[in-house]
């Protein structure tokens, strides 16, 4: 039996949209459909969560990111998890709910790491985001990877934990002890985070 030290949900977290973005990681069938070739079981009940996110960075003029975990035959990952996300299938596909706008960054990635071989710092420093809002899947892989990515980037990290998913609770609860205590990220839930009003002369 192994204990995770403790970590606190802040309560309330309120964000700039001039300066945050919402990245949402790798919503895509095989991940979040039960037909999906890797499935998370957990995925689909995040989704009215996400969603929920989405309208609020929409609705305030966050940017929106959608990263899409993208493959091709033959990739190195394929013997550690099985053939998925090939690109052009439907199982590469962002599920519908969380269709991306036109003018949302979709940002296909090749590793768990979303900014590993990607534009996403220069997409971010060129709108002075510093803020990154973090949900997706798979809460100790790809969210994981890419909100320490982040961190070490000095990105300040807000992972709003009941709109991520992981393949174990374990998985879970190791990540966002990572992300709270390795990161000084900010640990929340999608209903305390709220929208700094923009200032009036």
């Amino acid at each position: 039996m192994v204990e995770v030290p403790e970590y606190s949900l802040a309560p309330s977290v309120e964000i700039d949209p001039r300066t945050s973005a919402l990245i949402i990681v790798d919503m895509q069938n095989d991940f979040v459909h039960p037909q999906g070739k890797l499935f998370v079981p957990d995925a689909p009940a995040t989704v009215p969560k996400i969603r929920k996110l989405l309208d609020l960075a929409r609705s305030s003029g966050m940017f929106v990111v959608f990263t899409q975990d993208t493959h091709y035959p033959g990739d190195p990952e394929f013997p550690i998890w099985g053939e998925h996300c090939l690109a052009g299938t439907w199982g590469w596909e962002i599920v519908d709910d969380l269709k991306p706008r036109e003018g949302e960054l979709i940002l296909p990635k090749r590793r768990y790491d979303a900014f590993y071989g990607t534009p996403l710092e220069h997409e971010l420093r060129l709108r002075g985001i510093r803020d990154l809002v973090i949900c997706g899947t798979v809460a100790s892989i790809c969210v994981h990877y890419t909100a320490a990515s982040a961190a070490l980037r000095w990105f300040h990290v807000i992972l709003p934990v009941d709109a991520t998913s992981a393949l174990h609770p374990f998985d879970m609860e190791a990540a966002n002890r990572q992300t709270a205590f390795l990161f000084r990220g900010t640990l929340t839930t999608v209903d305390a985070l709220r929208v700094r009003s923009p200032v009036t002369a």
